[in-house]
């Protein structure tokens, strides 16, 4: 009798091509996803070496973290992200890659494409150059962030040597209460376990409440895996996800779609498969949260208080106390009604077309407050198509919010969309470190609803008083 097996480890020990003692495995990848930011030295270390790509057909370029999201017909203003765009345009027209650049209709952030070409399918291993590539993991496929010499080890052979992480299991069962969405789960359990409560391991969330969730509300939970340490998350796909890929541009199609659920099916948790760690959380103790630090793991329920400094460990005073300095906070004070400057609504976290139809629903009707600037920013070219045809892009005129075009925007403030020094900014992006999204701006991480809310009534908002 086979042993009971984790969905983990059947996907990482069928993609395995050697196995060494002691050593990291040698491990195939399925689909390589590059952009401008962390491809360049790859590319130069191929040349030097004298060698292309090994598999194009299995490489797939977009230009996002550098992008303009005005404008995009125009060239780049900004010179560094204008080189780092025409150097991704150089490198993919050079090595035979297509490339989804500016103008072209698939063109979004690598985490969103993905999976709404039908690119990322279940039981597939997916790498990419940035740490949010475990968004691809809701779908039920191993995917992971790498470095740089990492992206030219795949490019130029198409595996990677990985040493295998452990495995951990959290189960998310109940009902969400009024206003709690799938980012309040995510800023949850990384409060509860803290930024780097999941180092060494890759996550499968488990549960009756994530099953019950959209495949884009999942993709939200997998995205912010990293923010805990973990080297990734995965869901097993079932019937919610399949409908999610039946046609869809490069997935199966026909009789191929039909035979490929068959196999997709089989990819899920054995009874009695044994995790390295396990954790387990009511749904019901989770209420709309926000981040009042900076590190995602500073999260509480938008009623609660910042922490007071006897409820810090000794050991983390000094950070705790350096947080709240820059941001601007008191131990002990409540977050409600701390006015903001900017709301910020997309990221690869939070800028799929659900997210955007959650926030048009919210706003019908209202205008945002005096004083404060909302963007949002689409996270593809087919989401902005989407809500145009939807006449969400309406929605947020009357409202007073700015629809941008797609990118990476205001998450990173590595192109022009860059929140002011000393400026309060609700964000529904994946990060809030100091200067992540401008020098000296702060960062509230919150839901889209959330930030809805905050955009409404121009301060920190319990979403649950206004729905």
């Amino acid at each position: 009798m086979n042993q009971p097996t984790t969905l983990f480890d059947k996907i990482w020990d069928a993609h395995v091509v050697k196995a060494m003692d002691g050593g990291p495995d040698a491990v195939f990848i399925d689909r390589h996803f590059i952009h401008e930011v962390t491809s360049p030295q790859a590319f130069d270390g191929l040349r030097k070496r004298g060698i292309g790509v090994f598999n194009i057909s299995r490489t797939t370029a977009t230009a996002d973290h550098n992008v303009p999201t005005k404008d995009q017909h125009l060239p780049i203003k900004e010179a560094l992200s204008r080189h780092q765009v025409e150097t991704l345009r150089k490198n993919c027209a050079e090595f035979g890659i297509e490339l989804y650049d500016l103008g072209h209709p698939f063109q979004g952030i690598v985490h969103i494409i993905g999976p709404e070409l039908g690119l990322t399918l279940p039981g597939m291993t997916i790498v990419c150059g940035d740490s949010h590539t475990s968004t691809h993991g809701a779908l039920g496929n191993v995917a992971f962030g790498i470095g740089t010499s990492e992206v030219e080890q795949v490019l130029a052979t198409q595996c990677i040597l990985q040493y295998k992480p452990k495995r951990m299991r959290i189960n998310i069962n109940g009902q969400l209460g009024k206003g709690v969405t799938s980012k309040d789960i995510i800023l949850y359990v990384i409060a509860q376990i803290s930024a780097s409560g999941a180092t060494g391991y890759f996550v499968e969330y488990a549960g009756d409440t994530i099953r019950g969730l959209s495949m884009e509300a999942r993709m939200t939970i997998c995205n912010m895996s990293i923010e805990m340490g973990a080297r990734g998350g995965l869901i097993a796909p079932d019937e919610i996800t399949f409908e999610y890929i039946r046609g869809r541009r490069f997935a199966p199609q026909g009789e191929a779609f039909d035979q490929a659920v068959e196999h997709w099916r089989t990819l899920k948790t054995d009874e009695g498969a044994e995790f390295d760690l396990e954790l387990n959380y009511n749904a019901e103790d989770i209420g709309p949260m926000i981040t009042y630090g900076t590190n995602p793991g500073m999260g509480i329920a938008v009623d609660s208080h910042v922490p007071n400094l006897s409820e810090i460990p000794q050991s983390e005073l000094a950070s705790y106390t350096k947080s709240l300095a820059y941001m601007g906070l008191e131990p002990g004070m409540e977050l409600i009604g701390k006015p903001v400057d900017y709301v910020f609504i997309g990221s690869c976290t939070n800028a799929r077309i659900e997210d955007l139809r959650t926030v048009a629903e919210f706003v019908k009707g209202k205008t945002k407050a005096e004083g404060v600037e909302v963007w949002i920013v689409p996270g593809s070219v087919q989401v902005s198509n989407q809500a145009k045809a939807e006449g969400l892009d309406q929605v947020f005129l009357r409202a007073g919010f700015e629809l941008r075009e797609p990118g990476c925007s205001a998450c990173l403030g590595m192109n022009e969309d860059k929140v002011p020094a000393g400026k309060y900014c609700i964000s529904t992006s994946n990060r809030n470190f100091e200067g992540r999204q401008g020098q000296g701006a702060r960062t509230f991480l919150a839901s889209p609803i959330m930030a809805a809310a905050a955009a409404v009534t121009g301060k920190v908002t319990d979403v649950r008083e206004l729905v």
